[in-house]
């Protein structure tokens, strides 16, 4: 059995020529340096941060452009579903027109009683829930947009283009018109338009007449 010596500590191996002091210093600095495996290690996490990083704002783009993209599909296909609902109910309404227009003759007419009114009354208040609107009175002005004028004459007592009967009324839903209202116009006479500016050229020249003689009667005295 070995047996240790009091106060005796191992030490370093010291290579031959150099003291023990030399030893310590080599020792520090292989204990602070880092291994080359591990920088390059460290280097290679990095760099797939980075493409991690990348990749998940291009994924980030691509959902917001999806998104975007079905925000906007599903837009265009309400749009157009309600532009395909407008256009089946103004197809409908249009085929009711001619029926409209003899249920109006009969109650100008005073044929419109008993049962038969009944039922147009409610055929009226069911068109007028699917947004059916009639449109034309008589002494509104004339819009060639809305308006079909059937019939001409000219009349004293308008300043435009009027409507002065309507022959047939006309129908809309919402902004959209299904048929014109067909009327009949006058216009003012074209010889209205000229006699008045001539009266009011006559009464100038009246007013001018007198106001050069009262200025000669004022002029007597002073050459006196």
């Amino acid at each position: 059995m070995t047996e240790e010596t009091p106060g005796f500590e191992e030490k370093p191996d010291v290579p031959s020529g150099a003291t023990p002091d030399d030893a310590e210093p080599q020792a520090a600095s292989e204990e602070g340096a880092v291994p080359a495996g591990d920088a390059s290690e460290n280097a290679g996490l990095v760099a797939q941060l980075d493409q991690v990083r990348s990749a998940l704002g291009e994924r980030t783009a691509d959902l917001q452009r999806l998104q975007a993209e079905y925000q906007n599909y599903r837009r265009r296909v309400e749009r157009d579903r309600v532009a395909v609902k407008e256009i089946a109910v103004a197809n409908l309404l249009s085929e009711l027109l001619p029926v409209l227009d003899d249920i109006g003759r009969a109650q100008e007419h005073g044929e419109l009683v008993g049962g038969f009114k009944s039922v147009a009354d409610s055929l009226e208040t069911v068109i007028a829930k699917m947004g059916l609107q009639q449109f034309g009175k008589e002494g509104e002005p004339f819009d060639p947009t809305i308006h079909e004028a059937l019939m001409h004459s000219y009349a004293p007592d308008v300043t435009e283009t009027t409507c002065v009967a309507i022959l047939q009324p006309g129908y809309r839903i919402g902004d959209r018109t299904i048929r014109p209202a067909r009327v009949a116009v006058a216009e003012p006479q074209p010889g209205a338009q000229t006699v008045k500016p001539a009266e009011d050229a006559a009464d100038a020249q009246d007013a001018e007449a007198k106001g050069d003689g009262g200025t000669k009667e004022s002029g007597g005295p002073d050459e006196g």
